[in-house]
C-alpha cells in the first residue's frame, strides 16, 4: 500500500507538468459525469478499546487493548476513495479502509475470553482486524462557486476477525463477524480564495433496535467516522491535503443468530468498543 501511494503521489506531479491551469486531471468541463480519487496515508492511534465475549458474571473478562493488549502505540493508516458525480448534484463514494492490528504482549493477569481461559504469564498473540467497505450517496443541497454542503446515506459492511492466541499454541479463540452497517453522512468545503481549503465528513449513527443496526433482534450499536481537512488546490484537478480523523464503534448485545461456522464465538453475549484518531496525508485527483 506504501509503494503503491509513492508510486501514484510520482506519477500525478509527472502529470501536472502537461496539463494548463485550466485543464481538469480526470474531467471535461461540461461533463455530467465526473470521476474523483482520493489517496490518504499516515498513522492511527487507539485512544481506548474494550472487548468482552461472554458475561462477567460467568468469568469473562473486560479486556483492555490499549493497557493489557498492546496497543498503547501508533499505526499504519491509510485509506482509499472512488467518487462518481453526476450532474453536479448526486455523488456516489466507494470507499476501501484497511485497518488490522497486531500486538504481542505477555498476559499479568488470567484472561478469559470466549469460555477459553489464559493464564497469567501467557506470551500471546492478539489480532484485530475491522476493515471498512462503505458506499455512500450524498445530494448537494449548497453548491456555490466556494462552498458545498451535501448529505446522504452510507451502508458499510461489518467485516471483523478477532484473535487471542496462546504463542505456544495451547489456546486460540477466534470470532468472526460480517454485516450490514446504514449510517447518516454528512459532508462539505468551503475554498478560500488563493487555492486553500477547508473540508469536513462525518458519518454516522446510532441504534438500539432490530433492523435498523443490520440485525433481526435487538442490539445496541454505533459508529462515528468524523473527520476534518484543510488543503490546497495545486491546479484544476488536484489537491493535496492533511486530515484528522475520529473513528469509533460500539456494540452491545445478545446475539440471536445460529452459530453456523467454527469461527464465530461460542458466547452469544458480547461487548465490543473502539475509539482511534488518525493524522493522514493526501491526494485527490479530480
Amino acid at each position: 500500500m506504501k509503494n503503491l501511494f509513492k508510486l501514484t503521489l510520482l506519477s500525478v506531479f509527472m502529470l501536472t507538468s502537461m496539463f494548463a491551469v485550466e485543464s481538469s486531471l480526470l474531467n471535461s468541463a461540461d461533463s455530467k459525469v465526473k470521476v474523483s480519487f482520493e489517496i490518504e496515508t499516515g498513522t492511527v492511534g487507539v485512544l481506548s478499546h474494550t472487548y468482552q465475549s461472554g458475561r462477567t458474571e460467568e468469568g469473562a473478562t473486560r479486556f483492555d487493548y490499549v493497557k493489557q493488549g498492546g496497543q498503547d502505540v501508533l499505526f499504519p493508516f491509510d485509506r482509499y476513495v472512488a467518487n462518481i458525480t453526476i450532474k453536479e448534484k448526486h455523488k456516489i463514494s466507494l470507499m476501501y479502509q484497511p485497518l488490522k492490528v497486531t500486538t504481542n504482549v505477555t498476559f499479568r493477569d488470567d484472561v478469559m475470553v470466549d469460555s477459553v481461559l489464559f493464564s497469567k504469564g501467557t506470551p500471546m498473540e492478539l489480532s484485530y482486524g475491522f476493515p471498512f467497505y462503505r458506499i455512500t450517496y450524498s445530494y448537494s443541497f449548497i453548491n456555490s462557486e466556494n462552498f458545498t454542503l451535501a448529505g446522504g446515506l452510507a451502508l458499510q459492511a461489518r467485516n471483523a476477525n478477532i484473535v487471542f492466541k496462546a504463542l505456544d499454541g495451547t489456546a486460540m479463540t477466534v470470532a468472526n463477524n460480517v454485516g450490514p452497517v446504514p449510517s447518516l453522512n454528512l459532508n462539505g468545503r468551503y475554498d478560500f480564495n488563493g487555492g486553500a481549503f477547508l473540508g469536513f465528513e462525518v458519518t454516522g449513527l446510532y441504534a438500539s433496535s432490530a433492523i435498523i443496526n443490520g440485525a433481526s433482534f435487538a442490539f445496541e450499536g454505533s459508529i462515528l467516522d468524523a473527520s476534518l481537512r484543510g488543503g490546497y488546490t495545486l491546479i484544476d484537478g488536484l489537491d493535496v491535503f492533511a486530515n484528522f480523523r475520529f473513528l469509533g464503534g460500539t456494540s452491545k448485545g445478545e446475539s440471536q443468530y445460529i452459530e453456523r461456522n467454527w469461527s464465530e464465538t461460542n458466547e452469544r453475549y458480547g461487548i465490543n468498543n473502539l475509539a482511534t484518531s488518525s493524522f493522514t496525508l493526501g491526494i485527490s485527483l479530480y
